[in-house]
């Protein structure tokens, strides 16, 4: 156990320090260790350090307690990180009100090059679950890592696309790291782990209190290069992580919903008051976002298991770069006009062929 690490988290626990009052201290003393050893004199000579700031760092000693966190976070296997760790959130640290530690359980990277957040309501619709299927999927082509919160909807939906195209997720929770919340999601939370992460900035085993919710979303936003909703009501948690989003000068992007729809009603409002862009596909990030995408970036398509017939037509889609209409698909590839049809509909299933206007097929 690392003497500084039980400082560091000794120092979060003197009351009335908090987040920047801890970021001070340990700028000036140069580290947690230092700060607990500094005579008060030199603690008052720290800007906005008072008597009574500088009383409780000298009369407090909260190392059982703090050596009580990490052995508990040990206890879950989760990995403790102060933000001066190589391996804290980068993106995280920059934002003003960021937590000085989180604590964290899986193989994934919290510094990914690319990142996005993808919230939305707890009461998905078929809609926008088929949506965020797409907006993950095109991610996972470009090895960008979709962070959310597990809650219900939009959300677990967001991870669960994410497993399916077997890219790293981040979740975001509210409590800690032992109270999956909730509790039916525990083992996406444990599939996470696999290649990405589930995160908090609760001690093990804080319950997740409503409370702790808007503060989750700040950590949402502050990990991603930009969030998207996907759907909102006027009121909700997507909402209240895309105004954080905003105000940490990240992009915000909105997917367009049908006027009047309840679950339409956040999102437009979003696009309409011009608080985000409009989301209409992937090249929208890579436009606003400014990515340089380079082969090295694109994750190599998986293609399942075809028949015969379905691999010539698929070849010829993919070869041709360009949508064709059935029936020269038909002529092409000597296929029966009506197998062809069947052929292009299991094609479609295994998401390699979708259809376009004109009854003309291209590839996904």
């Amino acid at each position: 156990m690392s003497e500084e690490l039980v400082f560091q988290i000794a120092l979060e626990l003197i009351p009335g320090v908090g987040n920047k009052g801890t970021k001070q201290l340990m700028s000036y003393c140069g580290s947690a260790t230092e700060v607990f050893r500094a005579s008060k004199s030199k603690l008052l000579k720290i800007p906005g350090v008072g008597e009574k700031m500088a009383d409780l760092i000298k009369q407090s000693s909260p190392f059982k307690e703090a050596e009580a966190i990490i052995n508990s976070a040990e206890k879950i296997g989760a990995d403790v990180l102060h933000y001066t760790n190589p391996d804290f959130p980068t993106r995280l640290k920059q934002v003003p009100d960021a937590p000085n530690i989180i604590y964290k359980k899986g193989a994934g990277d919290l510094n990914p090059k690319k990142s996005i957040a993808v919230v939305g309501t707890r009461k998905a619709t078929e809609y926008g679950k088929s949506i965020t299927d797409k907006i993950v999927a095109d991610l996972a082509s470009l090895n960008v890592t979709v962070i959310s919160g597990l809650a219900y909807g939009i959300d677990i939906q967001a991870h669960k696309s994410s497993l399916n195209e077997n890219t790293p997720t981040l979740a975001i929770l509210a409590g800690g790291l032992d109270r999956i919340y909730p509790s039916v999601h525990k083992k996406y939370a444990e599939q996470i782990q696999e290649t990405g992460a589930i995160i908090t900035e609760s001690i093990p085993g804080t319950k997740p209190d409503p409370h702790l919710f808007p503060a989750r979303n700040r950590i949402i936003a502050g990990m991603a290069d930009a969030t998207i909703v996907v759907e909102a009501a006027a009121k909700g948690g997507a909402l209240i992580t895309a105004n954080i989003a905003d105000s940490y000068n990240r992009l915000v992007f909105a997917v367009p919903g049908d006027v009047g729809h309840t679950f339409s009603e956040g999102t437009n409002k979003l696009i309409a008051t011009q608080r985000a862009l409009i989301y209409t596909g992937v090249e929208d990030l890579i436009y606003h976002l400014n990515w340089d995408i380079t082969q090295e970036d694109s994750k190599p398509k998986v293609i399942p298991e075809l028949t015969q017939e379905e691999q010539s037509i698929y070849e010829l889609l993919n070869e041709n770069r360009s949508s064709l209409e059935i029936d020269l698909i038909a002529m092409k590839t000597q296929i029966p006009i009506n197998q062809v049809a069947s052929h292009l509909l299991s094609l479609e299933f295994k998401n390699l062929v979708k259809s376009m206007p004109g009854k003309k097929f291209g590839v996904v």
